[in-house]
């Protein structure tokens, strides 16, 4: 499913003594099919630019194309709801998308809203829990109750009922244990491997984009600054340091070693490679 920003900016409180610029001249398309980053320090508009895809907020400058849908200011959407069934947002904050007393409820508000049949609403339920891993126990727990683990993985499930093209995350590792996070992580790599879907991710966490990410933007003083697969993104650590970000603890690694020790490792990533490696140097 397509998605192309052209010559997108966006103000807030337009024209208003407290108007504010947070992104401007944007001009990226999202792949299909992969898991795409949106990397940048808080603050860099990378919210603002992924609540843009599904309307949850219009471009005050230029337009987005996703699927047959044309997003510009100053022209109404026709059937939004089916352009929101195509792009779902799990939000940063969980609990911030919840208003519903179980989890059970929760999960199943979207098919409601979208006036899915009812007789398929408990199959789809049951079958979005499980490829969170859970189990039907949490149906009818409270989701202000859960863990931060277990919430994202109810706002999880709520956005797969729908079965979307495109799923945004955004800060997902927000609050996260390592065990979560490390579930969070296989959850996404399904996502993609074996749904095919098409993922986009918000984060200052560049070693959860160096672990997850095919393909990365940095955003940086309200433009994308700089954009490609991982290796080639990563690979540029002078660049990242020139806009102030900080690079993968794998790459940083290796760049050390070449500084100190003459060593080229080159881009590494796995751990196991960079292991081999040092080895291979020491033995």
């Amino acid at each position: 499913m397509e998605i192309k920003f052209n010559q997108v900016g966006y103000c807030y409180n337009e024209q208003t003594p407290l108007q504010k610029e947070v992104l401007k001249d944007i001009n990226i398309a999202i792949i299909e099919g992969k898991i795409n980053g949106i990397f940048g320090k808080s603050g860099s508009g990378k919210t603002t630019l992924v609540e843009m895809i599904n309307a949850l907020l219009i471009p005050t400058v230029g337009h987005i194309k996703v699927d047959n849908y044309i997003i510009e200011k100053n022209k109404k959407i026709v059937n939004v709801n089916t352009l929101r069934c195509k792009v779902g947002i799990v939000f940063e904050n969980p609990e911030d998308q919840f208003f519903n007393t179980t989890v059970k409820k929760e999960i199943e508000f979207g098919m409601k809203y979208f006036n899915y049949k009812t007789d398929k609403i408990e199959d789809r339920i049951i079958d979005a829990l499980k490829m969170v891993g859970l189990d039907e126990t949490f149906l009818e727990r409270d989701p202000f109750s859960l863990s931060s683990g277990e919430k994202r993985k109810v706002a999880i499930a709520s956005i797969l009922t729908f079965n979307p093209k495109v799923i945004i995350f955004d800060e997902p590792t927000l609050g996260l244990d390592y065990n979560s996070k490390v579930n969070l992580i296989r959850i996404i790599k399904m996502l993609k491997n074996k749904y095919n879907k098409t993922i986009i991710i918000t984060t200052h966490d560049v070693d959860l984009l160096h672990q997850l990410a095919d393909y990365i933007f940095v955003l940086h003083n309200k433009k994308v600054v700089m954009e490609g697969n991982k290796n080639d993104i990563f690979s540029r650590v002078d660049e990242l340091k020139k806009y102030d970000l900080p690079v993968p603890k794998i790459i940083e690694f290796a760049n050390k070693v070449y500084i100190q020790k003459n060593i080229k490792m080159g881009y590494r990533d796995d751990i196991n490679d960079l292991i081999k490696d040092i080895y291979r140097y020491v033995k």
